[in-house]
């Protein structure tokens, strides 16, 4: 049983990885219902916190039925981190979680996020500071370094668990790689491996298939997988991980009524936590990921994409669901 301090995950959790404009209360929903054993928010800046901006504080807001749940935080002043560590704790999360691993410029290169690997000393002292502020367990999400010559996460996890995390989350790339080329979960291993350490180790990066989590399962020997892009238009992916550990066979793949419905429950959600018009808006980059595959849809898409129209909205979805049969997918299990 895999757990952070008294919060039980599983033998082999999965956890839906921090992701801006993503992983808001109607995704993580969708999620949770599908699987994910510990869910993220979007990252939240200290400074919005402390400012009492209002983007900031809506991100706080978790709800009851997606626990265990943690907040995840970042920023680059370590008394901004501390406070809003405080502020965090008034929302009661199940975790408090430390972003080290955003590599966007507008984010790193003011020393927030990944920018931090530039300087481990702050990072160790940052992190220290934050779990003396609050009595909430508190989780790290990091990459393996700022660049290739400075992958010392090894040492950087462990010392991180020396100055009191109870889990680290480690992404398999570099700030510089960004997103690019094959994540390298080889250092990740060595984490695990590293016998002083004691605390859960969850790898993250390129987990998009049943096959690859249970592959990098027993190659790497991770704690468990976090699983971000691949859950983007496929909160399924939690059941069909799970369903493959379990029987080493395929969980058959959402049909495409089941994909509507799903459509239908976020934006409805969305439209319930914060308004018709931004749900309305912020939809449309789901749209494309939920139908991805569907033979002949682009015209139907192109639609949703414009529609501003709640009610014009609603007939198109449900008009989907009274005609399922009528639409195939070019690619599946």
């Amino acid at each position: 049983m895999v757990k952070i301090r008294d919060i039980e995950l599983g033998d082999f959790p999965l956890l839906l990885a921090p992701m801006e404009d993503v992983s808001d209360p109607p995704f993580r929903t969708l999620c949770k219902k599908h699987g994910a054993d510990l869910m993220y928010t979007e990252f939240i800046s200290s400074e919005g916190l402390i400012r009492d901006a209002l983007k900031s504080r809506q991100k706080l807001d978790i709800y009851e039925k997606e626990r265990p749940i943690g907040i995840q935080i970042f920023g680059s002043d370590i008394e901004s981190m501390r406070l809003a560590t405080e502020i965090t704790a008034q929302s009661n999360p199940d975790i408090i979680d430390i972003n080290y691993g955003c590599p966007v410029k507008k984010v790193a290169c003011k020393g927030a996020g990944a920018g931090i690997l530039q300087d481990i000393p702050k990072m160790v002292k940052m992190t220290a500071e934050i779990v003396k502020s609050t009595k909430l367990p508190v989780t790290v999400k990091t990459r393996l370094g700022w660049d290739e010559s400075t992958k010392y996460i090894v040492e950087v996890a462990e010392r991180l668990q020396d100055v009191g995390i109870e889990a680290i989350s480690i992404h398999g790339r570099t700030r510089k790689q960004m997103y690019k080329g094959e994540a390298d979960w080889s250092l990740i291993a060595a984490v695990k491996e590293n016998t002083r350490m004691h605390i859960p180790v969850f790898g993250n990066g390129d987990i998009d298939s049943p096959e690859k989590a249970v592959t990098y399962k027993n190659k790497y020997g991770v704690d468990g997988v976090m699983i971000g892009r691949a859950s983007i238009g496929n909160p399924w992916i939690f059941r069909e991980i799970k369903h493959y550990i379990k029987s080493g066979s395929h969980h058959a793949p959402p049909n495409f009524l089941e994909k509507v419905d799903a459509v239908i429950e976020h934006l409805n959600t969305s439209i319930d936590w914060k308004g018709e018009k931004l749900a309305i808006a912020e939809m449309k980059r789901h749209y494309s990921n939920y139908f991805r595959g569907v033979v002949n849809f682009k015209e139907t898409k192109m639609k949703l994409v414009t529609s501003n129209e709640l009610d014009e909205l609603h007939d198109i979805l449900h008009n989907l669901r009274d005609t399922a049969g009528c639409f195939n997918f070019s690619n599946s299990y």
